[in-house]
């Protein structure tokens, strides 16, 4: 910690990330929807806070109004002209960033900034980074993606008018954590830079470079989940929404570098979930997907009454680094209550983790005989959550598997396969795998190549392994595989994908899909583009259509609208159909 930092805090200028919000947001619609949520927190205090501190103004303002565990957020100094500071934000990488930018803007709006789509009229240009999206490139070259950006926004900051204020430049999110001390000291191209934790303060970093100043807080924490946060969505009037259930990492595999760059797993409380999906159900919204690098490891402890509660077992035949994790609320718990906010809303999930998937169904606490179905079984008796499950195998081989320390064996992992689709008949399958990994040989290759056709999954994520510093095989490993070598064995695994995804495709050829319109084509606008239960993009014309429902007259369906496609032609990422009729969710459950 800095020199002085602990002085800092007692005025509420170096705030933790995860420390108590000011209260006072905005509250919803309903008495039930007015749940307020915040824990206590404890940062994790890796890296430094501030590389230039707050000036004597602010010092002022905070000892003013501030007092001990308040920690009252500052609101910009450019708030204190008549027109609104605009600020400008992009996003590149997962969509765990996606959402980290709806967080961030419903907090810089709510401390009085406004959002503009240019960015010649912006004061303020925030960019959330993700590191591990690049890792299918080279380290040098996703890092390089990063410089060039910045370089770009340097001569556009150069060529601003004297007249004008200065345009500043933040960095938020995972590469924003991981190259922190880069960003700021090389050529002095950043301004702000906010680690994934720290983005309650992003309206006290801004101030703080308003005067001149480079600002930054990269402190990770235990605790922080944003729960009182309701983000706002930046695709407004979309048909989907991704809502954040938890942050971080505890598995700790050895290619991965989440748990360094967004901590340990910590789940927000059920209440604010569900607030937020009640939300998005009010707007028209007609697809949530529950979001975290984990998501069926969610862990609600924020109810006294079920912190005894014992851990659910794993899947048959995986294994943890850490010891089991007893009490609190899970996610067959969330996905049960989610489900039920709107039977015209589907729910999707992603991503699992296959070790998550036990067969015994969960204790709805410790005080009661009663159980809660497992998530495999919710998954098949509801009808609005998605038959689709992403299962990330990463390889085929069981020894390349214990080098990742993914706590499974080939085996293991096609039992559950197996389990799942004994479970879920028809159910969508999707999965990531990593082509060269340390140590891997030609015979490790081949059985990925092998699994790929054993399962034959409906939607695939392959990438080349590359080498990211802070991770267990940066430290333990070897990257001894030659690119050339990484590049044939992804372009195998692709074709061999590509070549069962479309066996798996053309099997539903001839059969009537679900499908949830999301807009035109974007290849011809006299066709309409959508995605069926499994996730699996559907194209069919725009035309006129009955009402299945027969409430209403013919008309062209709209985004956000159900529409029964008959698929005739299928290929490796995409199907094709003629539609019959707009629908609803419940009535083509009840039909089938």
């Amino acid at each position: 910690m800095l020199p002085g930092s602990r002085a800092l805090r007692a005025v509420g200028l170096l705030r933790p990330p995860g420390a108590a919000p000011r209260t006072g947001a905005t509250p919803c619609t309903g008495a039930a929807r007015r749940a307020r949520c915040g824990p206590g927190r404890r940062p994790v205090e890796r890296g430094f806070a501030l590389p230039a501190g707050p000036d004597f103004r602010h010092f002022l303002r905070a000892a003013a109004v501030g007092q001990p565990g308040t920690s009252p957020e500052l609101p910009p100094e450019l708030g204190s002209t008549p027109e609104a500071p605009k600020v400008y934000l992009e996003t590149y990488g997962c969509q765990m960033n996606v959402s980290d930018t709806e967080i961030a803007w419903a907090i810089l709006q709510k401390s009085g900034y406004a959002r503009t789509k240019e960015l010649h009229e912006a004061g303020a240009l925030c960019r959330s980074s993700c590191n591990s999206q690049l890792s299918w490139l080279p380290r040098e070259k996703a890092e390089q993606a990063i410089w060039n950006r910045l370089q770009h926004l340097k001569a556009l900051k150069a060529r601003r008018p004297q007249a004008r204020a200065p345009l500043r430049i933040g960095i938020l999110g995972c590469m924003a954590e991981r190259l922190k001390e880069e960003i700021l000291h090389r050529e002095k191209l950043v301004d702000v830079v906010a680690g994934p934790d720290a983005y309650r303060d992003l309206p006290r970093l801004l101030a703080v470079a308003e005067s001149g100043q480079q600002a930054a807080n990269v402190l990770l924490s235990l605790d922080e989940t944003y729960a009182d946060i309701l983000p706002v969505q930046t695709s407004a009037g979309g048909t989907t929404a991704f809502v954040s259930i938890m942050r971080g990492c505890d598995n700790m595999c050895t290619y991965c570098i989440v748990p360094f760059t967004r901590g340990r797993e910590r789940s927000r409380p059920i209440a604010s979930i569900l607030q937020e999906v009640r939300m998005l159900s009010d707007q028209g919204v007609k697809e949530v997907t529950l979001l975290g690098q984990n998501v069926n490891s969610f862990r609600d402890l924020s109810e006294v009454q079920f912190q005894s509660v014992a851990a659910p077992g794993l899947s048959r035949g995986f294994s943890t680094v850490y010891k089991a994790k007893p009490g609190g609320l899970r996610f067959s718990h969330l996905l049960d209550q989610v489900s039920r906010i709107d039977p015209e809303m589907r729910i999707r999930f992603t991503s699992p983790h296959p070790k998550d998937f036990p067969d015994e169904a969960i204790q709805l606490s410790e005080t009661s005989s009663d159980h809660l179905p497992q998530v495999l079984q919710l998954i098949q008796e509801r009808h609005n959550i998605c038959k689709q499950l992403h299962l990330p195998a990463q390889s085929g081989s069981t020894r390349v598997l214990e080098a990742m320390r993914r706590g499974y064996t080939r085996e293991a992992y096609l039992e559950l396969v197996h389990h799942v689709r004994d479970s879920i008949p028809g159910v969508s399958l999707s999965s990531d795998f990593i082509a060269g990994f340390c140590g891997e040989t030609e015979e490790d290759h081949q059985q990925t190549v092998s699994l790929l056709r054993e399962v034959r999954y409906n939607v695939g994520f392959l990438f080349a392994y590359s080498m990211r510093q802070k991770t267990r095989a940066h430290h333990r490993l070897q990257d001894d595989v030659p690119t050339d070598v990484k590049k044939r064995r992804l372009e195998q695994l692709i074709a061999t994908f590509r070549e069962e995804a479309a066996g798996a495709n053309a099997a539903l050829v001839g059969q009537a899909q679900l499908v949830l319109v999301e807009g035109p084509s974007k290849r011809s606008a006299s066709e309409l583009c959508g995605r069926n239960d499994g996730n699996i993009k559907v194209i069919f014309p725009d035309t006129e259509l009955e009402d299945a429902a027969e409430c209403g007259a013919p008309g062209r369906a709209q985004p956000g609208d159900y529409v029964m496609v008959k698929v005739t032609s299928a290929s490796s990422q995409t199907l094709r159909g003629v539609p019959i009729c707009r629908t609803t969710l419940s009535r083509a459950a009840a039909s089938h």
